[in-house]
């Protein structure tokens, strides 16, 4: 199975690593690390050494509780970063984000694909997805990051997920997305409880019976630190001299 993202097409025929590269001050675990684009894109290329056959940028934190930022202030942070390695590293960019605006901006940076916790819920984003032709990944979130963990319900989640996705998958072809630029995310963490993230992994065979390839995010999440009943790590960000 091929991913068709604008100029590149990625095999997925394997798994494939996305390295996650956070320019925001307050992300879990990483938030302030590579604010300054030399280090970001240091950061990038340690990942495509390590594997990674996608570096995804984000400049706005969705971690549960994160407040949101104005499309010029993730804009100031993510473009300089996304030229900087779309210019050193044979790669492909994804940039993490929900706005119009920054969509845009970023695939003139360099970006090939767009990774939206929203599903490209955002007025005009899939007619915008479909002009751009660059690669999406569709996420499923209950809620919005700020609120997304305060109580998280469902009849059945494996149902309520595998329904949106689809609907979600719909609504971007018929704006005229290419349905061979879609992949899917459940959204484990995002508006979930620990039982629900589980259920949704155990029935990843259903999910992936949707005819979509699917993008897995549970590296370094609260996830693995519920499993072990242990409390999270949250790095400090560091501190300028």
């Amino acid at each position: 199975m091929i991913w068709h993202c604008l100029n590149r097409r990625i095999d997925l025929t394997g798994p494939v690593v996305m390295g996650i590269l956070n320019v925001t001050p307050d992300s879990f675990s990483d938030g302030g690390r590579y604010l300054d684009t030399g280090t970001a894109l240091d950061r990038a290329a340690e990942m495509l050494g390590e594997g990674a056959a996608i570096i995804d940028v984000g400049g706005e934190s969705t971690r549960p509780g994160a407040m949101s930022v104005d499309a010029a202030a993730e804009i100031e942070r993510v473009i300089p970063v996304i030229q900087r390695i779309a210019g050193a590293l044979d790669v492909a960019i994804s940039i993490d984000t929900s706005k119009c605006e920054v969509m845009a901006a970023a695939v003139a940076a360099g970006a090939s694909i767009v990774n939206d916790v929203t599903a490209l819920r955002a007025t005009g984003a899939a007619e915008l997805l479909a002009r751009l032709g660059a690669g999406v990944c569709l996420m499923h979130m209950l809620g919005e990051p700020r609120t997304m963990q305060a109580d998280p319900r469902y009849s059945d989640v494996v149902a309520e997920v595998t329904q949106f996705l689809v609907q979600r998958r719909a609504a971007a072809i018929a704006a005229g997305v290419a349905p061979q630029a879609i992949v899917l995310d459940p959204g484990i963490g995002f508006g979930k409880t620990p039982a629900h993230n589980l259920t949704l992994l155990r029935h990843l065979p259903e999910l992936a019976k949707l005819g979509s390839p699917l993008l897995l995010g549970v590296s370094r999440t609260t996830l693995a630190w519920e499993w072990s009943g242990r409390p999270a790590l949250v790095l400090p960000a560091p501190r300028s001299a």
